[in-house]
Protein backbone atom coordinates (compact mmCIF):
# COMPACT_ATOMS: atom_id res chain seq x y z
CA UNK A 1 0.00 0.00 0.00
CA UNK A 2 1.29 3.44 -0.93
CA UNK A 3 1.93 5.91 1.89
CA UNK A 4 -0.77 8.53 2.39
CA UNK A 5 0.61 12.07 2.45
CA UNK A 6 -0.95 14.12 5.22
CA UNK A 7 -0.27 17.72 6.29
CA UNK A 8 3.44 17.67 7.12
CA UNK A 9 3.89 13.91 7.59
CA UNK A 10 3.24 10.53 5.96
CA UNK A 11 1.14 7.53 6.99
CA UNK A 12 2.87 4.22 6.21
CA UNK A 13 1.19 0.82 6.08
CA UNK A 14 2.16 -2.70 7.10
CA UNK A 15 5.55 -3.89 5.80
CA UNK A 16 6.49 -0.41 4.53
CA UNK A 17 5.92 1.10 7.98
CA UNK A 18 9.01 -0.29 9.71
CA UNK A 19 11.22 0.35 6.71
CA UNK A 20 10.15 4.02 6.83
CA UNK A 21 10.66 4.18 10.60
CA UNK A 22 14.17 2.74 10.49
CA UNK A 23 15.14 5.06 7.63
CA UNK A 24 13.88 8.00 9.67
CA UNK A 25 15.91 6.92 12.70
CA UNK A 26 19.03 6.52 10.55
CA UNK A 27 18.62 9.96 8.97
CA UNK A 28 17.89 11.92 12.17
CA UNK A 29 20.35 12.38 15.02
CA UNK A 30 18.11 11.60 17.97
CA UNK A 31 19.73 11.38 21.39
CA UNK A 32 17.39 8.69 22.74
CA UNK A 33 14.03 7.00 22.18
CA UNK A 34 11.14 6.84 24.65
CA UNK A 35 8.34 4.41 23.87
CA UNK A 36 5.06 5.38 25.58
CA UNK A 37 2.62 2.51 26.01
CA UNK A 38 -0.10 1.49 28.41
CA UNK A 39 0.25 -1.83 30.23
CA UNK A 40 -1.93 -3.63 27.67
CA UNK A 41 0.05 -2.52 24.63
CA UNK A 42 3.30 -3.14 26.50
CA UNK A 43 2.24 -6.75 26.96
CA UNK A 44 0.56 -7.49 23.63
CA UNK A 45 1.93 -5.03 21.06
CA UNK A 46 5.53 -4.22 21.95
CA UNK A 47 6.56 -7.85 21.27
CA UNK A 48 5.46 -7.15 17.67
CA UNK A 49 6.93 -3.64 17.49
CA UNK A 50 10.35 -3.96 19.13
CA UNK A 51 11.81 -6.70 16.86
CA UNK A 52 11.11 -4.42 13.87
CA UNK A 53 13.05 -1.51 15.41
CA UNK A 54 16.60 -1.11 14.09
CA UNK A 55 18.67 1.35 16.13
CA UNK A 56 21.67 1.60 18.42
CA UNK A 57 20.04 4.38 20.42
CA UNK A 58 19.13 3.93 24.06
CA UNK A 59 15.46 2.91 24.34
CA UNK A 60 13.31 3.46 27.44
CA UNK A 61 9.81 2.03 27.74
CA UNK A 62 7.46 4.24 29.77
CA UNK A 63 4.30 2.45 30.85
CA UNK A 64 1.07 3.83 32.32
CA UNK A 65 -2.34 2.45 33.24
CA UNK A 66 -4.77 1.89 30.33
CA UNK A 67 -8.20 3.43 29.78
CA UNK A 68 -9.96 6.74 29.22
CA UNK A 69 -10.05 7.41 32.99
CA UNK A 70 -6.26 7.85 32.90
CA UNK A 71 -6.25 10.30 29.98
CA UNK A 72 -5.78 13.30 32.25
CA UNK A 73 -3.33 15.95 33.41
CA UNK A 74 -2.23 13.84 36.41
CA UNK A 75 -0.96 11.10 34.09
CA UNK A 76 0.76 13.74 31.93
CA UNK A 77 2.58 15.14 34.97
CA UNK A 78 3.77 11.63 35.83
CA UNK A 79 4.99 11.12 32.26
CA UNK A 80 6.77 14.50 32.12
CA UNK A 81 8.49 13.65 35.41
CA UNK A 82 9.58 10.23 34.15
CA UNK A 83 10.94 11.73 30.93
CA UNK A 84 12.88 14.26 33.00
CA UNK A 85 14.25 11.65 35.41
CA UNK A 86 15.36 9.43 32.52
CA UNK A 87 17.23 12.29 30.85
CA UNK A 88 15.00 13.11 27.90
CA UNK A 89 16.14 16.23 26.04
CA UNK A 90 15.13 18.34 23.05
CA UNK A 91 16.63 15.76 20.67
CA UNK A 92 14.80 12.79 22.15
CA UNK A 93 12.07 11.00 20.19
CA UNK A 94 8.80 9.77 21.67
CA UNK A 95 7.10 6.80 19.97
CA UNK A 96 3.50 6.29 21.08
CA UNK A 97 2.43 2.66 20.68
CA UNK A 98 -1.20 2.00 21.52
CA UNK A 99 -4.81 2.99 21.03
CA UNK A 100 -6.31 6.47 20.88
CA UNK A 101 -5.70 7.22 24.56
CA UNK A 102 -1.98 6.49 24.10
CA UNK A 103 -1.57 8.43 20.85
CA UNK A 104 -3.74 11.39 21.98
CA UNK A 105 -2.00 11.75 25.33
CA UNK A 106 1.46 10.74 24.13
CA UNK A 107 1.29 13.35 21.37
CA UNK A 108 0.23 15.97 23.92
CA UNK A 109 3.02 15.01 26.33
CA UNK A 110 5.64 15.19 23.54
CA UNK A 111 4.23 18.43 22.11
CA UNK A 112 4.52 20.19 25.46
CA UNK A 113 7.69 18.64 26.95
CA UNK A 114 10.54 21.18 26.70
CA UNK A 115 8.20 23.17 24.41
CA UNK A 116 7.90 20.26 22.02
CA UNK A 117 9.93 17.22 20.97
CA UNK A 118 9.42 14.93 17.97
CA UNK A 119 6.99 12.03 18.20
CA UNK A 120 5.77 9.14 16.06
CA UNK A 121 2.41 7.40 16.43
CA UNK A 122 1.91 3.66 16.07
CA UNK A 123 -1.86 3.10 16.50
CA UNK A 124 -2.67 -0.46 17.54
CA UNK A 125 -6.50 -0.41 17.66
CA UNK A 126 -8.86 -0.13 14.72
CA UNK A 127 -10.29 3.09 16.16
CA UNK A 128 -6.86 4.69 16.49
CA UNK A 129 -5.84 3.60 12.99
CA UNK A 130 -8.81 5.21 11.23
CA UNK A 131 -9.32 8.19 13.55
CA UNK A 132 -6.43 9.22 15.83
CA UNK A 133 -3.88 8.55 13.05
CA UNK A 134 -4.96 11.59 11.05
CA UNK A 135 -5.19 15.26 11.85
CA UNK A 136 -2.61 16.04 14.53
CA UNK A 137 -5.10 16.39 17.38
CA UNK A 138 -3.39 15.63 20.68
CA UNK A 139 -5.04 16.07 24.04
CA UNK A 140 -6.52 14.90 27.29
CA UNK A 141 -9.84 14.97 29.12
CA UNK A 142 -10.82 17.48 31.78
CA UNK A 143 -12.55 15.33 34.37
CA UNK A 144 -15.15 13.40 32.38
CA UNK A 145 -15.27 16.03 29.60
CA UNK A 146 -13.67 14.62 26.47
CA UNK A 147 -10.60 16.20 24.85
CA UNK A 148 -10.99 19.63 26.45
CA UNK A 149 -7.25 20.30 26.73
CA UNK A 150 -4.84 19.85 23.85
CA UNK A 151 -2.94 21.07 20.82
CA UNK A 152 -2.90 20.46 17.07
CA UNK A 153 0.61 19.27 16.28
CA UNK A 154 1.58 16.64 13.73
CA UNK A 155 3.82 13.61 14.32
CA UNK A 156 6.92 12.84 12.26
CA UNK A 157 5.04 9.89 10.79
CA UNK A 158 2.26 7.40 11.53
CA UNK A 159 2.76 3.65 11.17
CA UNK A 160 -0.30 1.45 10.60
CA UNK A 161 0.34 -2.30 10.92
CA UNK A 162 -2.90 -4.29 10.86
CA UNK A 163 -1.16 -7.25 12.55
CA UNK A 164 -1.83 -5.44 15.85
CA UNK A 165 -5.57 -5.97 15.32
CA UNK A 166 -5.11 -9.66 16.12
CA UNK A 167 -4.45 -8.62 19.74
CA UNK A 168 -7.83 -6.86 20.05
CA UNK A 169 -11.03 -8.19 21.66
CA UNK A 170 -14.16 -8.07 19.51
CA UNK A 171 -15.71 -5.09 21.30
CA UNK A 172 -12.61 -3.00 20.52
CA UNK A 173 -12.79 -4.00 16.85
CA UNK A 174 -16.46 -3.00 16.74
CA UNK A 175 -15.61 0.33 18.38
CA UNK A 176 -13.32 1.21 15.48
CA UNK A 177 -16.00 0.40 12.93
CA UNK A 178 -18.07 3.36 14.19
CA UNK A 179 -15.62 5.91 12.78
CA UNK A 180 -15.41 4.01 9.50
CA UNK A 181 -19.21 4.04 9.21
CA UNK A 182 -19.13 7.77 9.90
CA UNK A 183 -16.62 8.40 7.11
CA UNK A 184 -18.97 6.74 4.65
CA UNK A 185 -22.07 8.53 5.92
CA UNK A 186 -20.53 12.00 5.70
CA UNK A 187 -18.38 11.63 2.60
CA UNK A 188 -18.86 8.51 0.46
CA UNK A 189 -22.17 6.68 0.08
CA UNK A 190 -20.51 3.82 -1.82
CA UNK A 191 -18.04 3.31 1.05
CA UNK A 192 -20.92 3.31 3.57
CA UNK A 193 -22.75 0.61 1.59
CA UNK A 194 -19.78 -1.76 1.95
CA UNK A 195 -20.61 -2.07 5.66
CA UNK A 196 -24.21 -3.12 5.14
CA UNK A 197 -23.11 -6.76 4.77
CA UNK A 198 -19.93 -7.45 6.75
CA UNK A 199 -20.35 -11.24 6.43
CA UNK A 200 -18.71 -11.21 3.00
CA UNK A 201 -15.57 -9.34 4.12
CA UNK A 202 -12.20 -11.05 4.64
CA UNK A 203 -8.94 -9.85 6.21
CA UNK A 204 -7.69 -8.40 2.93
CA UNK A 205 -10.92 -6.44 2.57
CA UNK A 206 -10.40 -4.98 6.06
CA UNK A 207 -6.95 -3.68 5.11
CA UNK A 208 -8.48 -1.96 2.08
CA UNK A 209 -11.36 -0.52 4.13
CA UNK A 210 -8.91 0.88 6.70
CA UNK A 211 -6.81 2.45 3.95
CA UNK A 212 -9.91 4.03 2.35
CA UNK A 213 -11.12 5.32 5.74
CA UNK A 214 -7.77 7.00 6.39
CA UNK A 215 -7.89 8.48 2.89
CA UNK A 216 -11.34 9.97 3.53
CA UNK A 217 -10.37 11.57 6.83
CA UNK A 218 -7.06 12.79 5.43
CA UNK A 219 -8.83 14.35 2.43
CA UNK A 220 -11.03 16.35 4.80
CA UNK A 221 -8.30 17.33 7.26
CA UNK A 222 -5.85 18.35 4.52
CA UNK A 223 -8.37 20.89 3.24
CA UNK A 224 -9.14 22.24 6.72
CA UNK A 225 -6.38 21.42 9.25
CA UNK A 226 -7.57 23.89 11.93
CA UNK A 227 -11.27 22.90 11.81
CA UNK A 228 -12.57 26.21 10.49
CA UNK A 229 -15.06 24.65 8.09
CA UNK A 230 -15.03 21.28 6.30
CA UNK A 231 -13.29 19.42 9.14
CA UNK A 232 -16.34 20.06 11.33
CA UNK A 233 -18.08 17.41 9.23
CA UNK A 234 -16.06 14.80 11.14
CA UNK A 235 -18.07 15.72 14.24
CA UNK A 236 -21.17 13.93 12.97
CA UNK A 237 -22.40 11.66 15.76
CA UNK A 238 -19.90 13.16 18.20
CA UNK A 239 -21.88 16.06 19.66
CA UNK A 240 -24.32 13.70 21.37
CA UNK A 241 -21.86 10.78 21.29
CA UNK A 242 -19.25 12.57 23.41
CA UNK A 243 -21.90 13.76 25.88
CA UNK A 244 -23.17 10.19 26.20
CA UNK A 245 -19.63 8.86 26.63
CA UNK A 246 -18.86 11.47 29.32
CA UNK A 247 -22.10 10.81 31.18
CA UNK A 248 -21.51 7.05 31.32
CA UNK A 249 -17.89 7.65 32.32
CA UNK A 250 -18.69 9.90 35.29
CA UNK A 251 -21.78 8.02 36.52
CA UNK A 252 -20.81 5.22 38.90
CA UNK A 253 -24.18 3.52 38.32
CA UNK A 254 -23.41 3.10 34.61
CA UNK A 255 -21.01 0.81 32.79
CA UNK A 256 -18.50 2.94 30.86
CA UNK A 257 -18.88 2.83 27.10
CA UNK A 258 -16.19 2.43 24.49
CA UNK A 259 -15.85 5.49 22.25
CA UNK A 260 -17.31 3.72 19.22
CA UNK A 261 -20.29 2.45 21.19
CA UNK A 262 -21.19 6.01 22.24
CA UNK A 263 -20.59 7.38 18.73
CA UNK A 264 -22.81 4.68 17.18
CA UNK A 265 -25.68 5.85 19.39
CA UNK A 266 -24.80 9.47 18.60
CA UNK A 267 -25.01 8.78 14.87
CA UNK A 268 -28.49 7.27 15.16
CA UNK A 269 -29.67 10.19 17.31
CA UNK A 270 -28.18 12.82 15.01
CA UNK A 271 -29.52 11.01 11.94
CA UNK A 272 -32.97 11.35 13.47
CA UNK A 273 -32.38 15.08 13.96
CA UNK A 274 -31.24 15.20 10.30
CA UNK A 275 -34.51 13.50 9.35
CA UNK A 276 -36.61 15.98 11.33
CA UNK A 277 -34.79 18.84 9.61
CA UNK A 278 -35.64 17.30 6.22
CA UNK A 279 -31.97 16.70 5.43
CA UNK A 280 -32.42 12.94 4.90
CA UNK A 281 -35.41 10.82 3.90
CA UNK A 282 -37.30 8.24 5.98
CA UNK A 283 -35.76 5.52 3.83
CA UNK A 284 -32.23 6.85 4.44
CA UNK A 285 -32.87 7.05 8.19
CA UNK A 286 -34.07 3.45 8.30
CA UNK A 287 -31.02 2.33 6.30
CA UNK A 288 -28.65 4.13 8.71
CA UNK A 289 -30.44 2.86 11.80
CA UNK A 290 -30.50 -0.75 10.57
CA UNK A 291 -26.90 -0.62 9.35
CA UNK A 292 -25.62 0.56 12.75
CA UNK A 293 -27.93 -1.82 14.66
CA UNK A 294 -26.45 -4.75 12.73
CA UNK A 295 -23.07 -4.00 14.34
CA UNK A 296 -23.79 -2.32 17.68
CA UNK A 297 -26.13 -3.18 20.51
CA UNK A 298 -28.50 -0.43 21.58
CA UNK A 299 -27.62 1.51 24.75
CA UNK A 300 -30.33 1.66 27.40
CA UNK A 301 -31.21 5.28 28.24
CA UNK A 302 -33.47 5.78 31.23
CA UNK A 303 -35.61 8.89 31.38
CA UNK A 304 -33.43 10.30 34.18
CA UNK A 305 -30.33 10.04 31.94
CA UNK A 306 -31.46 12.44 29.24
CA UNK A 307 -31.35 15.78 31.08
CA UNK A 308 -27.77 15.28 32.43
CA UNK A 309 -26.65 14.38 28.89
CA UNK A 310 -28.26 17.57 27.56
CA UNK A 311 -26.42 19.58 30.21
CA UNK A 312 -23.10 18.11 29.08
CA UNK A 313 -23.68 19.36 25.53
CA UNK A 314 -22.82 22.92 26.57
CA UNK A 315 -19.19 21.83 27.04
CA UNK A 316 -18.85 20.53 23.49
CA UNK A 317 -15.76 22.02 21.78
CA UNK A 318 -17.73 22.92 18.64
CA UNK A 319 -20.03 25.31 20.44
CA UNK A 320 -19.85 28.96 19.45
CA UNK A 321 -21.26 31.89 21.45
CA UNK A 322 -22.99 29.43 23.78
CA UNK A 323 -24.90 27.76 20.94
CA UNK A 324 -24.71 24.00 20.39
CA UNK A 325 -23.47 23.22 16.87
CA UNK A 326 -24.30 19.97 15.09
CA UNK A 327 -22.82 18.45 11.95
CA UNK A 328 -25.87 16.73 10.41
CA UNK A 329 -26.24 14.50 7.38
CA UNK A 330 -27.37 16.08 4.13
CA UNK A 331 -28.29 12.82 2.44
CA UNK A 332 -26.07 9.75 2.87
CA UNK A 333 -22.60 10.84 1.78
CA UNK A 334 -23.21 14.53 2.46
CA UNK A 335 -22.97 16.81 5.49
CA UNK A 336 -24.27 20.16 6.70
CA UNK A 337 -22.31 21.85 9.51
CA UNK A 338 -23.37 24.62 11.88
CA UNK A 339 -26.83 23.10 12.37
CA UNK A 340 -28.83 23.83 15.53
CA UNK A 341 -31.35 21.71 17.39
CA UNK A 342 -33.42 22.70 20.41
CA UNK A 343 -33.73 20.52 23.48
CA UNK A 344 -37.23 19.38 22.53
CA UNK A 345 -35.94 17.91 19.25
CA UNK A 346 -32.97 16.26 20.99
CA UNK A 347 -35.32 14.70 23.57
CA UNK A 348 -37.51 13.45 20.70
CA UNK A 349 -34.41 11.81 19.23
CA UNK A 350 -33.80 9.92 22.49
CA UNK A 351 -37.47 8.87 22.62
CA UNK A 352 -37.26 7.56 19.06
CA UNK A 353 -33.98 5.77 19.88
CA UNK A 354 -35.65 4.05 22.86
CA UNK A 355 -38.79 3.11 20.97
Amino acid sequence: MKPIEANGYSIFFNENAYEALNSHLAENKYSSIFILADSDTNEYCLPIFLPNLETDLNIEIVEFEPGETNKNIETCVELWNVLTELGADRKSLVINVGGGVVTDMGGFVASTFKRGINFINVPTTLLAMVDASVGGKNGIDLGSLKNQIGVINVPQMVLIDTNYLETLPQNQMRSGLAEMLKHGLIFDKKYWSLFLDLNNLNTGDLDTLIYQSVEIKNNIVTQDPKENGLRKSLNFGHTLGHAIESYFLENENKTSLLHGEAIAAGMILESYISLRKNLISDMEFEEIKNGIDNIFERIVFEEKDIQPILELLIHDKKNEYGTIQFALLDGIGGISTGQKADNELIIDAFLEYNS
